[in-house]
């Protein structure tokens, strides 16, 4: 089994197919908006550019993303293998145009051209006790990643308390300011609790989730379908051309925090929810979805 190259094909697939539970949650919401309208319309463009990306296996979007990896290997592994063809990876996909070069030095400007530089791509691993490595691949819009927001509570200017009606609160707030330019209709992952860097960790491993997924605690997921419907009645729609779905799902999870803070940190993907995950048991691959 060569890993570099198995690398590769996840990250082809990531950057070129939309997850069915995603293409789906899509076409419901092309079949919810009416006729002649700009929603109708700009859903009818999204599905006809996701069947041609697929078709002739190119980008779903100019924008390849940030890349961003959860490598799960077995105690005693060495992840310098990982990082190693994680990089190698990255560099090969970019030459052949499945990424956009997309690692800039913020301090010179350079883009480095091959999606490798400090800290990219950027990699969280985490030993356990299966035979099997796990390679879980998230391609993060820069555009989308802008509209993400982290909020204080309490939060007075919004009415929001150090309870769920607060983090509502500030949960909509983020959408409704984000409006269309985070490539609405969005998938928003959400972390309650931690500290600063924390929060934002759990609100980005929350979009490994499927459409639907449900909190396993029947209040969080009360809490999630409640934030789906709240979130889809402001109207923004598609884009912000306005229409019936802004989200197309919510997912949330919580942590610890320590008493003097309470922080709610809420990542925004676009539509083009683009995550794969590879299994390597025994030698063999296995990608999914």
């Amino acid at each position: 089994m060569d890993l570099k190259n198995a690398i590769v094909e996840l990250l082809r697939r990531a950057a070129t197919d939309l997850p069915p539970d995603v293409e789906k949650a899509l076409r419901d919401a092309y079949e919810r908006e009416n006729d002649g309208t700009p929603a109708k319309a700009v859903f009818r463009t999204i599905l006809e550019n996701v069947e041609l990306a697929r078709k002739q296996s190119t980008p779903i979007c100019q924008d390849t993303g940030s890349i961003i990896m959860y490598v799960d290997f077995p105690v005693g592994d060495d992840e310098r293998k990982y990082r190693e063809a994680i990089n190698a990876a990255a560099e090969e996909a970019t030459k052949k145009q499945y990424l956009r070069p997309n690692a800039v030095n913020p301090i010179t400007g350079k883009n480095s051209g091959t999606n490798v530089g400090i800290n990219h791509p950027y990699i969280h691993f985490h030993q356990w006790d299966k035979d099997e490595v796990r390679i879980r691949l998230l391609l993060k819009g820069g555009g989308s990643e802008n509209v993400g927001a982290q909020y204080k509570l309490p939060d007075a200017s919004l009415g929001a308390g150090r309870d769920l009606e607060g983090i509502r609160r500030v949960i909509i707030d983020a959408v409704w300011k984000a409006q269309g330019k985070g490539c609405s209709p969005g998938i928003l992952g959400v972390g309650i609790g931690g500290d600063r860097v924390t929060s934002y960790m759990l609100s980005k491993e929350q979009l490994f989730r499927k459409i639907g997924e449900r909190h396993p605690e029947k209040e969080i997921a009360d809490f999630e379908r409640r934030l789906y419907e709240d979130l889809n009645k402001l109207s923004i729609g598609p884009m912000g051309f306005g229409g019936k779905t802004t989200v197309l799902d919510v997912f949330v999870d919580y942590q610890h925090r320590h008493p003097a803070t309470f922080f709610v940190a809420i990542t925004y993907n676009c539509w083009a929810f683009r995550r794969k995950t590879l299994t390597i048991k025994n030698g063999e691959v296995e990608y999914g979805d």
